[in-house]
């Protein structure tokens, strides 16, 4: 049975156990990432505690910060390892509403949207915190002690990992954007330059007054864009002007 002719309660009913089987999928993640919430959070503190000042450390200013801390690491980084499963679960539950050739774009679209949300967290991690950390502790006014609370970086990472991996969804963006109709290739290669300054101004507002660190995110958020525009040359997407009346 087509999903537009399933009645409401059937929908009802599908959604609520598609939402069950994600929620299972973090849970079960969880289980492996509670475990190991100490350690997890030990790798993550590593980029700023490896330009702290000799003698420095984290501290906790809450009295619970030590367990919640962990702990609330540890649930998202279950919630991003379910993140393949959670997807599946999405597109089982819209895919028997699409047509034939809109399933062929979709499911690939959630894979390789998976692959870049990590992506963008791997590059804040191994390449972004490094050059900032490095900043913040070297601009600290003297006779002041860094000594960040652990739930307050936490915060801060979190944000950051959400804010990179969002950003190399751009590719993604461009895709929707041309295959909706909203826009076409040529419209945006037009707008290059507008892209650029974008992207500049954004690695301007978005990381520490230093020109590396405004680079690091500027130029991945311009080459996502160039990839976004190739992934829709790739998959057939022409500009209004070259498609058939």
């Amino acid at each position: 049975m087509a999903m537009s002719e399933m009645p409401l309660l059937q929908h009802l009913l599908e959604l609520r156990s598609r939402l069950l089987r994600a929620l299972m999928a973090v849970g079960l993640m969880l289980l492996v990432t509670a475990f190991f919430a100490k350690d997890l959070y030990h790798h993550l503190a590593l980029p700023l505690i490896s330009h702290l000042p000799k003698g420095a450390s984290m501290i906790a200013t809450d009295v619970a910060s030590p367990f919640f801390a962990p702990f609330k690491l540890a649930l998202v980084l279950a919630f991003f390892a379910a993140m393949p499963a959670i997807l599946y679960q999405i597109w089982a539950f819209v895919a028997p509403g699409l047509y034939q050739h809109e399933r062929r774009l979709v499911a690939p679209l959630l894979a390789v949207s998976s692959l870049l949300f990590y992506g963008g967290i791997a590059f804040a991690y191994f390449v972004v915190f490094p050059v900032i950390f490095a900043f913040f502790t070297s601009v600290a006014p003297e006779g002041v002690t860094i000594a960040t609370d652990i739930s307050s970086y936490l915060d801060f990472v979190l944000k950051l990992f959400f804010a990179f991996g969002l950003a190399f969804e751009i590719p993604i963006f461009v895709l929707l954007l041309c295959y909706t109709g909203v826009t076409d290739i040529q419209s945006l290669s037009a707008k290059r330059p507008y892209i650029v300054v974008i992207a500049f101004t954004l690695g301007m507002l978005l990381t520490p007054p230093d020109v590396i660190s405004q680079t690091l995110l500027a130029v991945p958020m311009w080459l996502l864009f160039e990839s976004g525009l190739l992934m829709a040359r790739l998959v057939g997407l022409k500009p209004k002007d070259e498609e058939p009346s």
